[in-house]
């Protein structure tokens, strides 16, 4: 059974298995994946028994999104407390496995310190467990609370922008509940409009080059009965140029201080077509995704994926027989540029919506007082 402290914030799922749970049966503690990369064909699940595997399905990108990666760093490092292994050691692998998404450096630090901190205090070990357990399950719950937030003020802002309503809306990835501890970010958003009858169309990108639109946004459209069409990434222009977009809602993986956002390779061609055809650009995320450290978009670390996901594709249950275990598309040795993510400068974004409130215009200033404003709610 899912873990109902994690669980709580949660009214419903578009799928029975949840994208994430811990469980303790007889042999010992796992944390129990919804395998991503075989969606939509099967439901198949993943149980990592320590920290090592669970990098291993983040990097295979079995376990994604940026809150959902948070949630499964603190995780991680309680799976490893509690099986016994070194924490210190699993919580920089976690940190690491992907290291454009800031939420998963933050969710592996919240559980370390959580453990750190019951450690130096009492000494023991299973109580220093316990507490990162702990952590990871606040954490899990947060979000969801948080993503319920998001819903609200993004529908908000949606209807403020958009008052004839019928809102025709374009998303890209997957923000939906696959990435969350609750609904999602941006997909959150448009189901709130589908909810209220106010969601006319969801436009979804198909997201090259390993399709989290098509096989998880579809996914989870579906299986919420929205109105939706898929279209390939380079057919958006085409729909703006036809007037048939209301508005851009996109995720983030990490927003610098200033604003500038790094999300799925794709989304700053969006932004850039928005702001030309007069149509407001929404990234969705929660306060946790703003990372103050990193001053502008060009300190933005951006991950750089294998070739082999450009130059093969991968369908379930097809023979394969290329290199990184898919279907060759491009002559042997072929080079490939893969960046995981773009980044769109601040002057793109119409709005940042969190679950604290939106910011529009972006700006720093306007970020640093949502973050502080964010910091002083969670410290009352």
């Amino acid at each position: 059974m899912a873990d109902q402290d994690a669980r709580s914030g949660e009214d419903k799922r578009p799928t029975e298995i949840p994208a994430l749970r811990w469980e303790e049966p007889p042999e010992g503690p796992v944390l129990v994946l919804l395998d991503q990369t075989r969606l939509p064909a099967e439901e198949v699940e993943l149980v990592c028994t320590d920290a090592s595997a669970l990098v291993e399905a983040i990097r295979s990108l079995a376990v994604r999104g940026a809150p959902l990666l948070g949630i499964a760093g603190a995780y991680g490092v309680a799976l490893a407390a509690v099986r016994g292994f070194e924490v210190e050691e699993a919580a920089a692998a976690l940190a690491g496995a992907r290291p454009t998404a800031v939420n998963l450096a933050v969710g592996v630090r919240r559980a370390q310190a959580a453990h750190q901190e019951a450690l130096a205090r009492t000494g023991d070990t299973r109580q220093a467990a316990a507490a990162a357990l702990a952590a990871a399950r606040t954490l899990h719950r947060q979000d969801a609370e948080a993503s319920a937030r998001m819903a609200a003020h993004g529908l908000a802002l949606l209807d403020e922008l958009l008052p004839a309503g019928g809102h025709r809306v374009l998303t890209h990835c997957n923000s939906g509940a696959l990435v969350s501890g609750g609904e999602g970010t941006a997909f959150a958003v448009a189901l709130a409009a589908h909810r209220s009858g106010r969601l006319r169309r969801l436009w979804v990108d198909e997201t090259r080059p390993l399709l989290q639109g098509a096989r998880l946004t579809a996914y989870e459209a579906a299986r919420n009965d929205m109105a939706y069409t898929l279209l390939t990434d380079n057919a958006a222009g085409s729909l703006f140029a036809a007037g048939e977009v209301d508005a851009v809602l996109v995720g983030a993986d990490r927003i610098a201080a200033d604003g500038s956002v790094a999300n799925k390779v794709g989304s700053y061609p969006l932004a850039v077509l928005a702001r030309y055809h007069h149509v407001p650009f929404i990234v969705v995320a929660p306060v946790t995704t703003v990372d103050p450290d990193t001053p502008d978009g060009a300190s933005i670390e951006v991950e750089q994926r294998p070739g082999y996901e450009v130059t093969e594709v991968t369908a379930p249950q097809v023979p394969v027989t290329g290199a990184g275990g898919g279907i060759p598309v491009a002559p042997l040795g072929t080079q490939a540029y893969n960046p995981a993510f773009d980044v769109t400068p601040p002057e793109l974004v119409t709005a940042i919506v969190t679950e604290e409130g939106v910011v529009s215009p972006v700006t720093a200033e306007a970020l640093a007082e949502l973050c502080a404003r964010s910091r002083q709610v969670t410290i009352s």
